[in-house]
């Protein structure tokens, strides 16, 4: 009875997983359908709005969604292992990152200032050159009035020094850990999040810093400040959704994480953290737009100062969450293929 119970145990286990599956592409499904349907109802309240416009982004939008459906049922399984890890080993994946934090400015006399010190050097020289020399003034809010540069600098730097800091150390967590790579036991795909949560630590006091600059100037926290953790947990997903691509990538390929630091470079300038994105024309604005981060950004200071919702700037989230669906599908799926390779390479 023993011999004949075990096989019928299998069968069981692989219908759940049949089921499971199922169930997870319908969930899946449903929800793109209501997205798709959201889409379709919303209405643009702007007084400048083209109807044509809208029409087209709402065309275009519904149509990257049935594709992500299609692509989320085609690859399920690839795509859903990875996730499935992290919430696994989630209390791994805490302890580790604190132990990287902690290891970062392990032996130094200032520790974790040094963290601190080269973004504030860099908001203070920015401040200085466009401030003070050129003469920038203030920068002009999205509806009327103006906010001091310092406070529209500072808003825009603070998530992009944590982007710039996680993807990099995120991309480099496999070559860094390469002796854990090596073995077999340990589950690999938590070293790039392990180096996600490490810089979220100092994002948190910069946030802190931002919030205390803000008040300076006279805009008090309010209920739209909560928004600072939605953005940051919006960025924090994008960094990883990238992260996968990247740390997989550059094992096989080094020359990547030079690729990388140029992007960064080009990239602070291609989002509007120095500059106003309201001062440019419809056409660019929409070019500028496919720069995910230009939601973050404008994010952050509709929180702190700018006094709007995350959802009002409706195509923008919805482009957001899209991209880095995207991203972070094509992430899981590059990474089980290539990870084979990597204790060879390493």
């Amino acid at each position: 009875m023993g011999r004949i119970g075990q096989p019928e145990k299998i069968a069981r286990g692989l219908l759940s997983m049949k089921i499971s599956k199922r169930s997870g592409i319908a969930i899946f499904s449903l929800t793109g359908l209501a997205l798709a349907m959201i889409i379709v109802m919303h209405q643009n309240r702007g007084p400048d709005a083209d109807p044509q416009q809208e029409l087209m982004k709402k065309i275009i939008s519904c149509a990257v969604i049935v594709i992500v459906c299609i692509v989320f049922a085609r690859f399920y399984d690839k795509i859903t292992q990875l996730p499935v890890e992290l919430w696994q080993n989630r209390r791994l994946i805490w302890k580790l990152a604190k132990n990287d934090f902690k290891k970062r400015f392990a032996g130094s006399y200032m520790g974790a200032l040094w963290a601190l010190v080269q973004p504030v050097i860099t908001v203070l020289m920015y401040y200085i050159v466009f401030d003070k020399i050129m003469h920038s003034g203030g920068s002009a809010l999205r509806d009327s009035g103006e906010v001091p540069f310092v406070l529209f600098l500072t808003a825009g730097l603070v998530p992009w020094f944590y982007f710039n800091e996680a993807w990099t150390n995120a991309t480099n967590a496999l070559r860094e850990y390469d002796y854990l790579v090596k073995k077999v036991v340990f589950k690999i795909s938590i070293l790039p999040i392990i180096k996600a949560i490490s810089a979220t630590f100092i994002h948190a006091f910069f946030v802190v810093i931002l919030l205390i600059l803000a008040t300076i100037y006279g805009y008090y926290p309010t209920v739209y400040t909560l928004q600072v953790f939605y953005y940051s947990l919006c960025l924090f997903v994008f960094v990883l959704a990238l992260s996968y691509t990247t740390c997989s990538v550059v094992v096989l390929f080094k020359d990547l994480s030079q690729i990388i630091n140029i992007i960064l470079q080009v990239g602070i300038w291609a989002t509007p953290i120095m500059w106003n994105l309201d001062g440019l024309s419809d056409s660019w604005k929409i070019v500028f737009k496919l720069n995910p981060l230009v939601y973050i950004v404008n994010g952050y200071r509709d929180a702190i100062y700018g006094r709007r919702w995350f959802f009002e700037d409706f195509f923008s989230m919805m482009y957001f969450y899209v991209v880095t669906a995207v991203l972070f599908g094509l992430g899981a799926i590059i990474f089980k293929r290539l990870k084979v390779h990597f204790a060879d390479v390493l």
